[in-house]
């Protein structure tokens, strides 16, 4: 976050002249002096690993400290900002996270998620995919379809077993998702179906950050997944990337996987997670 800089901020005038409306469902091109300036002192604070006092926020933003003042009391009372009593400083509110909910909670996953997907085949020339956890099985909730591939086996609301595929191996890792109880089908002979040898699997799948599954569902696909994780650090969808295993070897997967691994981590960040906040295992 950068912090917003404002030394020579003056008032907003607008004027009489129709063209300087805004037109209907159309945000205006003028800005108010006011609120950006209040938008500067929440950017300080959100800049700041501490409270911050009236004279360091003023330094921060350029903005006199008499006006920080003025604009931290109004903030306060809005419930934008707190004020430590013991200290004296200002930390953000609580009612920041109340939006911020509210947000996250309208965004569509499917709408934030198509540019990654269509960038993904782009970049890898293999089929994207986008799958949202569940207790046992992730789902396919969208897919970009590279124009290299004749058919995909990929299609919404398909489920991705667990112990069979590079999804359904990110969920169990990184979503708590559950393996059925019994004994592990083998879809190919490449299934890992040794509870013991899928341990260790998902073992790896933590340490190096994604999953990769060679004909272990079907015996000529291969893919690889990354998780994407929300504000809390929960696991909040799955990307990954699929393709032929005539096309989709080791060094193709190999060059794909940077690629999987930046957007996931972007949407990630989309979807309000702090870098420097560990997932949730």
């Amino acid at each position: 976050m950068t912090t917003r800089k404002l030394w020579d901020a003056g008032p907003a005038r607008i004027g009489d002249d129709p063209d300087s409306m805004p037109r209907m469902g159309q945000p205006s091109v003028r800005h108010v002096a006011a609120v950006e300036r209040a938008l500067a002192v929440l950017d300080a604070l959100g800049d700041g690993t501490t409270e911050l006092g009236t004279n360091e926020i003023s330094r921060r933003t350029g903005i006199n400290a008499s006006t920080v003042s003025r604009l931290l009391a109004t903030l306060a009372a809005a419930g934008m900002v707190e004020h430590v009593e013991a200290t004296g400083r200002y930390r953000l509110g609580l009612r920041l996270l109340q939006l911020g909910n509210i947000v996250l909670g309208r965004l569509d996953l499917r709408e934030i998620a198509r540019p990654h997907l269509r960038a993904l085949v782009e970049e890898t020339g293999e089929t994207a995919t986008l799958s949202a956890p569940g207790e046992q099985d992730a789902v396919t909730v969208d897919f970009v379809q590279s124009a290299s591939s004749v058919q995909s086996v990929a299609r919404v609301g398909r489920p991705s077993v667990g112990h069979a595929t590079a999804t359904g191996k990110v969920l169990l890792t990184f979503g708590g998702g559950e393996l059925p109880r019994g004994g592990l089908t083998a879809y190919t002979d490449r299934t890992i179906t040794d509870r013991r040898t899928l341990g260790a699997e998902l073992d790896r799948v933590r340490r190096a950050g994604y999953a990769d599954a060679v004909g272990e569902r079907e015996r000529h696909l291969n893919a690889i997944a990354a998780p994407v994780f929300g504000g809390r650090g929960e696991l909040a969808a799955i990307l990954g990337v699929q393709g032929p295993a005539s096309r989709f070897g080791r060094e193709p997967r190999r060059k794909a996987l940077a690629s999987l691994l930046r957007h996931a981590e972007e949407l990630s960040r989309a979807l309000g997670r702090e870098t420097d906040k560990p997932p949730r295992r």
